[in-house]
Formats: C-alpha cells, sequence, structure tokens
C-alpha cells in the first residue's frame, strides 16, 4: 500500500542559465535544454531525465515554435509520455509546482520537468531574429496547453492604449501613492529606496543579468540613460526583458528520489500552493491598489501549511514592476519596515524577466537557500497579465505535516468573485474626476499619451485618453493629479478627459 510520505512531492533539481556572451546561434529552445540538464545533474545521480513522464515548457515569446515542448523533448533526448506549453503568464513556474504537485500526490506521476527560457538579448540584438536552420520547422498539432489564455484586457481598455504591462503597472502605481498619502516628490524617493534594495540583491547575485550598483537616486531620477516609460516609472524600475536566461526544476515523489538514489540533503519539499485571479478586467476592479486574490491566497497558505507570513525566512514577491511588489506584500501583512528582502534573485529589472519564466528562477534560488539551511522556509509569488492571474508558493527542508494537501482552487476563486465589481461606461459623458493615471513616454523621454481610469459623479468608471498637449502631459508626469476634476466626453471613437485648472 502506497503512503502520502512515498506520494510526497519534492523538487530535487534545479538548473539555471545566464548566457551574457553574445552568441549569434543562440536560441532559446537551446538555452531551454541546457537549464533542463543542469537541472537533472543537480539531482546528484545519473540518469534523470530518462525518468521523465511528463514535460512543460513554459510559453516562450520569441521565435514562435510550433510545438516547443516536443522540440524541447527532442534536444534533450528524451521521449516522455505528457509533453505541454503553457499561455502567457508570470505566474506559470509556480502554477506547474502547484499542478505538478497535486498529481504526484494522488499518485498519477513520479517524475517530472519545469523548463522555460528566452534567447531576448540576442533577438534584440539583430543577430537571432530569422535564424534559419536553428529555429524549429517541425509542423503538426501544436502542444496541449495548460493553464488561462483568456485575452488579458477589454475594448474599452485597448481603445484607450492600456495593451501592454507598461502602460498598465503606472495606474496600480498611482493608486497606491494614493492610499500611501505620498505626493509626487516623495514617491519617487521613495520607488528609489525601494528598488535599490532589489538591486543590491542582484548585485551579490552571480545569475543576474545587471550587476551594476545603483543608488535610490541613480533609479528615481531622469537621466539620459534612466528615461521615463509610463509615469511615475523610469526605466530602471522595468521589467529587464531583453535577456538570455533559462531556468528548469525536476520534481518527483519522495519514493521516487529514494528509488533513484538521491542525497535527501538535496531535496526540498513543496509546502503548499494556492491560484486565483482578481477581478480579470483592469478596468471592473474596485480597489486598484489592492490584490484581494493574493489576499485570498496567502490565507489558504497559511492555513495549509501552518505558517503564518512572519515566520518564513525567504521571500520573493513578483517583481515586474514596484506596485506588484507592493500589492503583494500588503496583500500579505507584511509590514513596509520588514527588514526581510522582498527577493531572493534581485527582482526582475535587475535578475533579470526572461519573459515567463521568472518564477523558476525564484523558486531555484529559494532552493539554494533551503539547501543551505534545511530548517528555513521560502515563499515565491509569481504575477500574469496585469495583477490578474497570482500563484504562490511555500517551500520547505521539511515534508508538509500530513503530507501534500491540496488547495481547493474553486472555492477560493468564489471567494474572490464575490468582491465588488465596478460599472464601466464606454461611452463617458460629464463632470468627472481622476481615480488613477499614467503618462507614457517615447525613447526620446518625451510625453506622448495621458492614459486617466476616472469616476463620474454617480461613480461609475470611465477609461479615457487626455489631450496631446506637452504642457498638460509634463504637468501630469511632474506634479499632483490624482483626483483632479475636470469634464469627459466621447469623440466618437474613445473618451477624452479634460482636467481642469
Amino acid at each position: 500500500m502506497t503512503t502520502h510520505e512515498e506520494t510526497t512531492p519534492v523538487l530535487v533539481g534545479a538548473g539555471q542559465i545566464s548566457a551574457r556572451e553574445p552568441d549569434t546561434e543562440r536560441t532559446p529552445i537551446g538555452l531551454v535544454a541546457e537549464a533542463a540538464r543542469a537541472a537533472a545533474a543537480d539531482c546528484g545521480v545519473t540518469g534523470v531525465l530518462g525518468q521523465i513522464q511528463s514535460l512543460t515548457c513554459l510559453n516562450i515569446l520569441a521565435p514562435s515554435y510550433s510545438d516547443a515542448p516536443s522540440t524541447l523533448a527532442r534536444h534533450l533526448g528524451i521521449d516522455p509520455g505528457e509533453r505541454f506549453y503553457t499561455p502567457i503568464g508570470g505566474n506559470m513556474g509556480q502554477w506547474l509546482v502547484g499542478y505538478y504537485a497535486d498529481r504526484i500526490a494522488a499518485g498519477g506521476l513520479d517524475c517530472i520537468l519545469i523548463a522555460g527560457g528566452e534567447a531576448l538579448a540576442t533577438q534584440m540584438r539583430g543577430k537571432g531574429a530569422g535564424l534559419s536552420g536553428v529555429l524549429d520547422t517541425a509542423t503538426g498539432e501544436g502542444p496541449r496547453l495548460l493553464g488561462d489564455d483568456r485575452e488579458p484586457t477589454n475594448s474599452a481598455e485597448q481603445r484607450h492604449g492600456l495593451n501592454l504591462p507598461i502602460q498598465i503597472y503606472p495606474l496600480f502605481e498611482q493608486a497606491l501613492r494614493g492610499r500611501y498619502g505620498l505626493d509626487p516628490v516623495e514617491h519617487r524617493r521613495m520607488l528609489g529606496e525601494f528598488y535599490a534594495r532589489f538591486n543590491a540583491v542582484a548585485v551579490d547575485n552571480p545569475r543576474a543579468w545587471r550587476r551594476d550598483p545603483l543608488s535610490a537616486a541613480d533609479i528615481a531620477e531622469r537621466s539620459p540613460k534612466n528615461r521615463m516609460v509610463g509615469a511615475p516609472y523610469t526605466k530602471h524600475m522595468n521589467a529587464l526583458i531583453a535577456v538570455d536566461q533559462a531556468a528548469a526544476l525536476v520534481m518527483m515523489s519522495v519514493a521516487k528520489a529514494r528509488r533513484l538514489g538521491i542525497d535527501p540533503e538535496r531535496w526540498v519539499y513543496p509546502l503548499a500552493a494556492a491560484n486565483g485571479h482578481d477581478h480579470w478586467f483592469v478596468s471592473q476592479r474596485a480597489d486598484l491598489s489592492r490584490s484581494p486574490a493574493i489576499t485570498a491566497c496567502g490565507e489558504r497558505l497559511a492555513a495549509t501549511s501552518g505558517l503564518g507570513i512572519d515566520a518564513i525566512d525567504h521571500l520573493d514577491l513578483y517583481s515586474c514592476f514596484p506596485s506588484a511588489v507592493q500589492m503583494a506584500r500588503d496583500a500579505l501583512g507584511i509590514s513596509v519596515h520588514d527588514p526581510r528582502p522582498l527577493t531572493v534573485t534581485g527582482g526582475l529589472a535587475y535578475h533579470g524577466g526572461p519573459g515567463n519564466n521568472y518564477c523558476t528562477h525564484a523558486i531555484a534560488e529559494i532552493m539554494n537557500r533551503i539547501r543551505a539551511d534545511r530548517s528555513t522556509t521560502g515563499l515565491v509569488s509569481g504575477v500574469g497579465w496585469y495583477m490578474s492571474k497570482h500563484s504562490l508558493g511555500l517551500y520547505g527542508g521539511r515534508p508538509p505535516v500530513g503530507g501534500w494537501r491540496p488547495i481547493d482552487p474553486a472555492g477560493l476563486q468564489a471567494e474572490i468573485d464575490a468582491g465588488p465589481v465596478v460599472e464601466l461606461v464606454e461611452q463617458a459623458q460629464g463632470k468627472a474626476r481622476i481615480e488613477t493615471y499614467t503618462v507614457m513616454h517615447d525613447r526620446a523621454d518625451r510625453p506622448v499619451q495621458g492614459i486617466v481610469l476616472g469616476r463620474l459623479s454617480d461613480g461609475r468608471r470611465f477609461v479615457a485618453n487626455t489631450p496631446t498637449d506637452t504642457d498638460l502631459l509634463n504637468a501630469m508626469t511632474n506634479e499632483e493629479f490624482l483626483n483632479r476634476t475636470g469634464r469627459v466626453h466621447h469623440d466618437g471613437k474613445r473618451n477624452l478627459f479634460t482636467p481642469e485648472g
């Protein structure tokens, strides 16, 4: 009879690659395969790749592969019975750990591989794009997909320029500033100090992509090397995606690890995992400075593991932009003055954000910390799209009491979905006020577009652009415009908000 101890899932191998030296022949699948081989070697025994029953390759942004999981399997010389791919989502590395832990604990699998990566530094140099002979040309039906692949924005958001993370996360940041009661100058200073702590971790991390020390002023102040992107975010506050990085994890059952002779000192136990999504469209969320989904996931983790947030030794909160970290910190009940670093890698702005695979790097680093001191624990959070999809996991050097226990996703999501939703007006007219806003800048650091989420006098929300007057956009970039009143009208294509004064 199989016991829950034998089917307890355990991470036994992790591999990370940061390939800084230029190589015109480099491809993302080649990097991912290198990370997978490193993860197998990290198990400390031979033949691990041949034991893989299920392989998932995380979504690769560029170039397009018709069947990345099968291509990866061919690179590795293995033939796993299952091959999966994921939709876009920075949460998916952590999501997959929970997904596979549930299946291993249920006895359906005993050895799996999670792997992902990008070669965007090579692609963006213009040397990797269109490499004939090294990109995948296999044909077929394509891979099986795991995860939520819904479109992330609605038509009203898209019409007003809310199409990319650089346009949406600044809206959360300004809403946070309002909740914290900071003026724009105080806020910029705070952001610089906040991300300087992330940079300090990256400086000490040999696997980080960007390791040059930056002061708080270097990060917060605009300069020729640090232009404004989407106010209030300078370039140094944005995720660094032009990286050639990959990471992979091997997970199996305790029984399988014992049969293969893997040293228990290398085992790291997933203790609990929770997933949920906030109200799907940003424009419908009641409070743009908070994440009820992260709060609910954190509560489930604590209830399942018995570990409160203050008892966790190592933290890595997803850090595509500062607002993502702050919203997670607040949702989990971590004090602003907590001395624990909120990253083990340096975060996406400095470690690097290889597309959808950052979480896999964070988990690998948490494994390193726990292997160094098996009495410690760690938490990883991942975010997909626009604070939309959330996946959180706890890890430790000791097995979960009573074995692995899945967290019911339906009950958790029902709790989140019961929260308030704001009515969105597609064609807005009349007196209104700004709820949150950003100003997008071009590569020459010139303001080009104002984006506003606002409220009409009856409380309904609208999305709008502002006039493109340079003086107005500069003022919105540098001065206080939260709660500024004005008028909004629909010009036949979109809403336009003109502030008073």
